[in-house]
This record gives structure tokens, C-alpha cells and sequence, in this order.
């Protein structure tokens, strides 16, 4: 069973979607939603601070927690999540289709991306994203097959990062990220939902091991009507 925090979220994140609360309008108290699911105070901050997280609230002193203007999905830019972990956050109806699983030598561009030595093994996995029965993200992940030796359809349609982890017990450390806008290209034609889109948000991500191998390059295309890229900064004084 999911954490009690996160069924709250989820309720909470579809009564905001379904229109049962507008922005500018406030969430019910604490105290009030303590009773209402029936559980701790401490239960309710840690799901009113998700929302906060994913921009659906903002905490005002003396007015409680006030319904922001949702409507694109926050992706994080800064953070290192799985499709399926933030889907689970987001509370939303995603789905992933995956197109292909293949195993390639390291060739041409993605060889240098990856720093491999030629004939190197690395899987290419293609995928796309549905959200509300549209297609609107598509992610081609290149990995090492030296450090993930066996993938599968199954695995790329739950979680590769939770197999990485829990399977075979590496350590999924840090990402350098790379944000552009391209135009689409054919295969974004085919596999995507563009609704008339002729650009798509581009990011590129190098992804490391904690003893800084890096083990991954990820191109995810995401359709721009649906997304707004989020991070957060806090200024320091030189």
C-alpha cells in the first residue's frame, strides 16, 4: 500500500484537476484535513508539502495553503527521478508504451556521447509517454550493457532505474542535463501525439554511477503545450 501522505496528495492533486478547488482559493486547514482523512498532522504537512513541491499550492502565512495555477505538468529539471516515480507523484493516468529494446555496437554519435570504446554493447530503448491518452513525451535511452547486462520489454515498461537499483544494486548518483528546443523530426511524427506541434522541447541527460561512471544517455522529447521546466534556486551572497 502506498504511504498515507501520498493517497492524500493523490485526492488532493484530483480534486485541484477536476475543479473542486480554483486558483486563488484556499485548501481546507490542517486540522480539517486531518479529520477528513482521518490520520495525523504530520501526515497532512508531508502531503501539502508535495503539493507545494509540484506547484499546485503555495503556503501563505495567516491565509493556510492557496491553489496555484496548474495547468502544465512541473517537470524537474534539477532532479534525477524515474518516469514512474514521478508519475506516481503527480497522481496522473500516464502510461508508457515501449517501442523497442535492442542491443547495438556503440556507433557514430552516441558512442562519443557515452565515451565507449568501439564495439562496445549498449541498449537502445525506445519509449513513449501517455498522459490523459495522449502521447506526449518520447524518451531513447542508450545504457552500458557492461554494467546492465540483461533488459527487457517488462523492465522498460515498469522502471529501468528500479531494476538498476533494487536488481542489481548500483548506485544511481548524478545527471548533467542539456535543455533545447528542435524541430520535430519524423520519428517524433510517428511515435508522438503532436497535435499540430512543430517543435519539441529537447533534454539530453548524461547520467552517473556514485563513483562517477557514466553509464547512460537519455534524449527525452517532450511535446511543449504540456510542460513547464521547473527548478529551484536559492541566491547566496558572494
Amino acid at each position: 500500500m502506498k504511504n498515507k501522505f501520498l493517497l492524500i496528495y493523490n485526492d488532493l492533486v484530483r480534486a485541484i484537476q477536476q475543479g473542486k478547488f480554483h486558483p486563488g482559493e484556499t485548501l481546507p486547514s490542517e486540522h480539517e484535513l486531518t479529520d477528513q482523512f482521518d490520520t495525523s498532522r504530520e501526515t497532512v504537512r508531508k502531503a501539502l508539502n508535495l503539493l507545494a513541491q509540484n506547484g499546485y499550492i503555495q503556503k501563505v502565512r495567516g491565509k493556510g495553503s492557496v491553489i496555484l495555477d496548474h495547468g502544465k505538468f512541473e517537470f524537474p529539471v534539477s532532479g534525477l527521478t524515474s518516469f514512474k516515480e514521478l508519475s506516481n507523484q503527480l497522481g496522473q493516468d500516464f502510461h508508457t508504451i515501449v517501442h523497442e529494446v535492442t542491443l547495438d555496437d556503440a556507433t557514430g554519435e552516441i558512442k562519443k556521447q557515452l565515451q565507449c570504446r568501439s564495439g562496445q554493447k549498449l541498449w537502445r530503448v525506445v519509449r513513449s509517454r501517455q498522459i490523459g491518452g495522449e502521447r506526449i513525451i518520447l524518451d531513447k535511452d542508450f545504457l552500458r550493457k557492461d554494467l546492465v547486462p540483461n533488459l527487457t520489454k517488462s523492465i522498460a515498461e515498469q522502471s529501468i532505474y528500479d531494476y538498476i537499483e533494487n536488481e542489481l544494486g548500483l548506485d544511481i548518483s548524478f545527471a548533467k542535463k542539456e535543455i533545447v528546443v528542435e524541430p520535430v523530426t519524423d520519428e517524433d511524427e510517428e511515435l508522438l501525439d503532436l497535435n499540430g506541434h512543430r517543435q519539441v522541447v529537447v533534454i539530453r541527460s548524461y547520467v552517473y554511477l556514485a563513483d562517477a561512471t557514466l553509464f547512460q544517455f537519455t534524449e527525452s522529447r517532450h511535446r511543449p503545450d504540456k510542460f513547464q521546466f521547473v527548478d529551484f534556486a536559492r541566491r547566496t551572497k558572494a
